[in-house]
């Protein structure tokens, strides 16, 4: 007879995802996510096939919390400007926070790519998703006559995400968001 699961899965990938996101794929090993997890090896293995299948999980679950929650903040903006500055702002902020770990899918793309092809789709994913808000974004803007016209609106968005992470990337070397932030006002020229 199989034993039930004994442990919260979602939690254990929100605990697998903050460590990821600390360490790296390569330099978290099974045990240590044994170890912060608080369950066995084999638990692991029978929930999620095993390290590989776990890191995807952490980066689905990065993908549907931070990724989602940037997206989101579009909408908030009384502005284009307005709404992609504090969108550049907020992914400074929490890529500098503990000492500087970056963002999880940059950091994945940067390790794992481009042997990981499941990895590659999952990033690719997330910065086509966040390319066509800022796209459709930037279109409406273009409409109003908040931003110039200059440069077609998905070429602009793909810069965007460009700056964002070559900007995250940046965080790891220098977290200090003092540092950075002045970054995204040069970046934002690009609308006028």
């Amino acid at each position: 007879m199989a034993r039930t699961r004994e442990f919260d899965t979602e939690a254990a990938v929100s605990r697998a995802m903050e460590l990821f996101w600390a360490h790296g794929f390569e330099a978290t090993s099974v045990r240590d996510l044994t170890q912060h997890l608080g369950i066995g090896q084999g638990s692991l293995y029978a929930a999620f096939g095993g390290k590989d299948g776990l890191y995807r999980a952490a980066l689905e679950h990065y993908r549907t919390t931070f990724a989602a929650a940037a997206l989101r903040s579009l909408d908030e903006g009384t502005d284009a400007r307005s709404a992609i500055r504090a969108l550049l702002v907020e992914r400074i902020r929490i890529a500098v926070e503990h000492g500087g770990r970056g963002c999880l899918l940059v950091n994945a793309a940067t390790e794992r790519l481009p042997e990981d092809q499941p990895t590659r789709r999952t990033v690719r994913d997330v910065l086509g998703a966040n390319q066509d808000a800022l796209t459709d974004l930037l279109r409406a803007a273009s409409e109003r006559g908040e931003i110039s016209t200059r440069h077609d609106p998905h070429t602009l968005a793909a810069f965007l995400v460009t700056f964002l992470n070559g900007l995250l990337v940046a965080s790891k070397i220098t977290p200090d968001a003092r540092a950075l932030e002045p970054l995204v006002e040069v970046a934002l020229t690009t609308l006028d």
